[in-house]
């Protein structure tokens, strides 16, 4: 049977990266995003590597769509050892002029989508989960999930309200065998975005001052690998320059 990692929100970059990375293990990766032809990149340069890669269209917010996503692919591909909540919803707002449509959907895309993909994937493992079983749940957080900014009230606020989930998940799922984890990032990351609209932080990657997508999946899939023993619920990653 297919071990599978399911990647919610495979974006450009750290999306990306950690279906790249899990897909090296001789993992099958399940990779997500709203529209389907946005994933074909990805899905070619997995298997151009040897890999295997399937890719699906799902919103993270639809309940029906998640149930549905979850049961296809437990049915068809294999059952799902690992699942990464990787949707940002990053959007930067003046709490003055901020919409409550938008701050709504905010919170729906960082953090209800997480509670809807994280409770169907956590129904199976606990079913299969074994002490010698290695089973994950990993969420990708932000500097906006430790502390607000101005012009970020909705999206500190869902990325707290994640955070939360994953603490809550973690202690409710641990005794059961499934690491749940937390990852903080705090920087800026190696983006097409950042480079266009933040080109004098961009400037920084020649001092590696910036975050490396491969580097950041390097650590998910060290998360993945730790001993029962010895589990990490939460790790922050910034580059060496970045204050905190």
């Amino acid at each position: 049977m297919n071990k599978v990692a399911l990647i919610v929100g495979a974006g450009d970059a750290t999306g990306g990266a950690i279906a790249r990375r899990f897909a090296r293990e001789g993992f099958t990766v399940c990779v997500t995003r709203r529209q389907l032809d946005k994933l074909q990149p990805l899905l070619e340069s997995i298997t151009a590597a040897g890999g295997a890669a399937l890719g699906f269209a799902s919103d993270a917010r639809k309940e029906e769509e998640v149930v549905a996503l979850v049961e296809q692919i437990e049915s068809t591909v294999g059952p799902i050892e690992v699942l990464v909540f990787n949707i940002g919803a990053n959007a930067p707002s003046s709490i003055l002029q901020e919409t409550a449509r938008k701050y709504f959907k905010i919170w729906e895309m960082a953090c209800f989508g997480g509670f809807l993909n994280g409770r169907e994937v956590a129904k199976r493992m606990v079913q299969r989960a074994t002490p010698q079983r290695q089973q994950s749940i990993i969420f990708t957080g932000a500097t906006a999930s430790l502390r607000g900014a101005a012009n970020f009230a909705a999206f500190a606020g869902a990325k707290h309200a994640l955070r939360a989930l994953a603490q809550s998940m973690a202690r409710e799922l641990g005794p059961l065998g499934i690491h749940v984890a937390h990852v903080v990032i705090d920087g800026a990351i190696d983006t097409e975005f950042i480079r266009s609209n933040f080109p004098d932080r961009y400037a920084l990657k020649a001092q590696q001052g910036i975050l490396n997508p491969d580097h950041i999946a390097e650590q998910y899939w060290q998360l993945h690998c730790q001993p029962r023993d010895a589990w990490t619920h939460e790790l922050d990653l910034r580059p060496w320059i970045e204050k905190f």
